[in-house]
C-alpha cells in the first residue's frame, strides 16, 4: 500500500512505486484508482507549482471554510522540509505539527487533508514544489500561522537569520490568535 499513516489522523505519506532502468524512471504521481482502493475520496481541481531558492520558507497557510483545501504535495526538483499543523477544532492532535523531507530524489508525497496549515522550507539550492488542491483558491479565505511560533516548536532546519520569508508571512498570527478553522 503506497499510503503510510502518520502520527496525526487522516494525514498520509504517499510513496509511489518507482520504475527505474538505464533510461531513467517512471511513476504515477497520482492515480484516482489508488486513492479509491485506499478509501481516500478526493477530487482534485487545481494544480500549482512554485520555484524557490535555498532558505525560502513559505507558510504556514490555509484556506478557511467553506474554501478549505486538501492538498497532495510533492517536490519535482530539489528538497524541502514540508510541514503541517493540525488546526481542526476538537482534534486530539490540534496544534501538533508533522514534518517530512520531500525531494525529487525520494519521490515521496504528503496528502494533507482540509484543516491543516501547510508550509515548507527549501533545503536545496533550488526547488520546484508542486501540489494538487481539491478546492479553488480564494484570496478572501486566506489564513495562516506564523512559521516561527514558539508554541509550535518547528525545526525548519534553516537558521532564522538565513530564512527568506515574505512580508505577508512574517506578520501571520500565532496559534490561538489565527482565523478559526471551523
Amino acid at each position: 500500500m503506497p499510503f503510510i499513516p502518520t502520527s496525526i489522523p487522516d494525514l498520509f505519506v504517499f510513496e509511489p512505486k518507482v520504475f527505474e532502468d538505464e533510461r531513467g524512471y517512471f511513476f504515477e504521481s497520482f492515480s484516482e484508482q489508488q486513492f479509491e482502493a485506499a478509501g481516500l475520496d478526493y477530487h482534485f481541481v487545481q494544480d500549482n507549482e512554485a520555484y524557490s531558492q535555498r532558505g525560502v520558507i513559505r507558510g504556514l497557510h490555509y484556506q478557511i471554510p467553506p474554501f478549505g483545501q486538501a492538498k497532495l504535495v510533492r517536490v519535482i526538483v530539489g528538497a524541502v522540509l514540508d510541514v503541517v499543523v493540525d488546526i481542526r477544532p476538537g482534534s486530539p492532535t490540534y496544534g501538533q505539527s508533522f514534518s517530512i523531507e520531500l525531494s525529487g530524489d525520494n519521490k515521496k508525497q504528503l496528502l494533507v487533508p482540509r484543516g491543516f496549515a501547510h508550509g515548507y522550507a527549501v533545503l536545496s539550492d533550488e526547488a520546484i514544489f508542486s501540489y494538487k488542491c481539491d478546492n479553488f483558491y480564494q484570496k478572501s479565505a486566506e489564513g495562516g500561522l506564523l512559521h516561527c511560533d514558539p508554541q509550535l516548536k518547528i525545526n525548519w532546519r534553516i537558521e532564522q537569520s538565513d530564512a527568506i520569508v515574505s512580508e505577508k508571512d512574517q506578520i501571520l498570527p500565532i496559534l490561538g490568535q489565527h482565523l478559526p478553522y471551523e
